[in-house]
């Protein structure tokens, strides 16, 4: 006798559908906390070798998994798009208890494998990563509402170095939100303060430099609020949020590293070049064990990048990417490979090779040709991971890909 569990999980219960060689044996609901949980490993421990099946609903069917995961019980997570595809055709009717009972039946026609486990290191990856990437969102709408408000104090303080962003920038600001306060000084106490702004990592020479330089702006600069307003206040609170974001940028991006270099892939990945310590464990955290693919056309599809292709009678559509993938790896990957392009000068690699050569031979624009290129990126990251090697050029520019 074959025994499944459909659970169809949504935020704080689950309904549960067992079914007996595709009969109905019972139905129950449950909440998503210790005690549902625990009636649901009760009812799991009446048979031998269940099946469970569900549905990712993103953060709340986690909780699931990971119950599962500690209770020793394999599971089939189906993504919620595949989800829909195989059970339309069953269910007239959409609720969460024909939806529990429809993803159990539909395992004994289609027999899925069940999901792999990873090691636990990539989901502690998955997690800090997308802290990171709200530390960025921060991080531009930080820096957007930092330089809306410069224009009204002290727009010529951008021009203080070749780009307005740095841990000296951002305390040369909090120091001198407005121009009257940096004519309080002369060029030899203001390189002082600079030197001590960029925390001793620019010699006195330069910071002689800035210190003049931001004299000579403040004399010529004009504001459009008094010394006492609060706007001043708010030129200083934004500035120092950015310091705090990139500080805490970086402690994220250290505890990435410290995980992900007990895993073998990361130094796979980081010998490709252009592909730093930072990428490398974000495509870590987001691609997960991509040892769990077993062909590099399922990695395309859960990013996103694999092509959809429409035909109607004469009328045949141009081929587009699904984008029903992870879009932060999509994302990360795009970056990547724009990165290898402006790097080949130094460091040559054969996907820079193929974007070029598409490039002069193809008259698709260059966000198609880099599409194209992060799927050979992918077959390559595929290729040294499962094979546990780092990248060669002279191997990989003659590879058949």
């Amino acid at each position: 006798m074959k025994t499944v569990f459909g659970i169809d999980v949504s935020k704080s219960t689950s309904n549960v559908a067992i079914l007996i060689d595709s009969k109905k044996l019972k139905e129950f609901k449950i909440d998503n906390d210790l005690i549902g949980f625990g009636k649901l490993a009760s009812a799991l421990e009446n048979f031998k070798d269940p099946e469970v099946i569900f549905e990712a609903t993103g953060v709340y069917s986690r909780r699931l998994a990971f119950f599962l995961q500690k209770q020793g019980y394999p599971y089939v997570q189906l993504n919620p798009l595949q989800a829909k595809k195989e059970m339309d055709s069953l269910r007239k009717n959409k609720t969460d208890k024909n939806d529990a009972f429809h993803l159990a039946k539909t395992q004994f026609i289609l027999n899925r494998h069940k999901t792999a486990i990873q090691n636990p290191i990539y989901s502690e990856l998955m997690n800090e990563s997308r802290f990171y990437q709200e530390q960025i969102s921060d991080f531009v709408e930080e820096k957007n509402r930092l330089h809306r408000i410069l224009q009204l104090v002290f727009p010529d303080i951008e021009q203080l170095f070749s780009l307005p962003t740095g841990q000296a920038y951002w305390n040369l600001v909090m120091e001198f939100p407005i121009p009257s306060l940096v004519q309080r000084y002369n060029a030899d106490q203001l390189g002082e303060i600079a030197y001590e702004a960029a925390n001793h990592t620019i010699g006195m020479g330069k910071a002689h430099k800035v210190g003049v330089k931001l004299l000579d702006l403040s004399k010529k600069a004009i504001s459009s609020v008094n010394p006492d307003s609060l706007t001043i206040k708010q030129v200083k609170f934004h500035a120092n949020r950015l310091l705090e974001i990139d500080k805490l940028k970086k402690k994220i991006i250290k505890s990435m590293k410290s995980l992900a270099e007990k895993l073998p892939e990361y130094d796979n990945l980081c010998s490709i070049p252009g592909i730093s310590t930072v990428t490398a464990v974000s495509l870590i955290a987001e691609l997960g064990d991509i040892r769990r693919f077993n062909r590099t056309s399922q990695i395309n599809a859960f990013v996103g990048i694999d092509l959809m292709h429409y035909e109607s009678g004469n009328y045949e559509a141009k081929d587009i990417i699904s984008k029903r993938g992870n879009p932060y790896a999509r994302k990360i990957l795009y970056r990547t490979v724009i990165d290898m392009v402006s790097i080949s000068r130094y460091r040559a690699n054969h996907i820079n090779d193929y974007y070029q050569k598409k490039k002069q031979s193809s008259q698709h624009g260059t966000k198609k040709i880099a599409v194209a290129a992060m799927s050979r990126l992918i077959r390559t990251i595929y290729h040294l991971v499962i094979k546990n090697e780092t990248y060669d050029y002279s191997i990989a520019s003659h590879a058949r890909n």
